[in-house]
């Protein structure tokens, strides 16, 4: 299980807070922790569902802004690096025109989660479709599309925390 030496996707956090992780893992109940708050994993497994998905929550939260063309599960993410997703705009000149995309990526680790984690994740890269910065806007807009989303992305570090040295909870 982690080391009780750093806790890395929860830096930033207060030691008492990160002390009650601590004590989870010492007692190693932080799977059984998250396995009760979070029993299933989701089913949007292919990057068809995955778009279907990232396009519904678009459509009901962000009708306005630029259109998303590709959402895909990428097993080059890795959220080691403190990266569960990303968000590209690629433009491209074509004769005198300039063609724009936005496309989202999102780690292959999350094949395999609760619904309310790949939400979150799906949530903060669209946000990025008005809020390029991670900024107060860009989390009250996250905020707006999802009231849990800081519990939601607290938990989901509680669980990358916890597979880093143990078998993913969720198959």
């Amino acid at each position: 299980m982690e080391t009780m030496q750093e806790l890395k996707y929860l830096s930033g956090y207060s030691e008492d807070l990160t002390g009650k992780v601590r004590n989870l893992i010492l007692q190693k109940r932080l799977g059984e922790f998250i396995l009760n708050k979070y029993p299933e994993p989701h089913k949007i497994r292919t990057d068809k569902a995955l778009y279907d998905f990232a396009i519904s929550l678009k459509n009901e939260y962000l009708q306005k802004s630029q259109p998303l063309s590709k959402v895909t599960y990428d097993s080059r993410i890795n959220p080691i690096d403190h990266v569960l997703g990303m968000h590209y705009y690629i433009a491209k000149v074509q004769g005198s025109k300039i063609k724009a995309k936005n496309e989202i990526k999102i780690a292959s680790i999350f094949k395999n989660v609760p619904e309310e984690f790949l939400r979150m994740i799906v949530i903060h890269e669209l946000a990025h479709l008005k809020e390029k910065d991670h900024n107060r806007a860009f989390y009250k807009l996250c905020e707006y599309m999802e009231p849990e989303y800081c519990q939601i992305e607290f938990d989901m570090r509680l669980y990358l925390t916890y597979i880093e040295d143990a078998e993913p909870l969720y198959r």
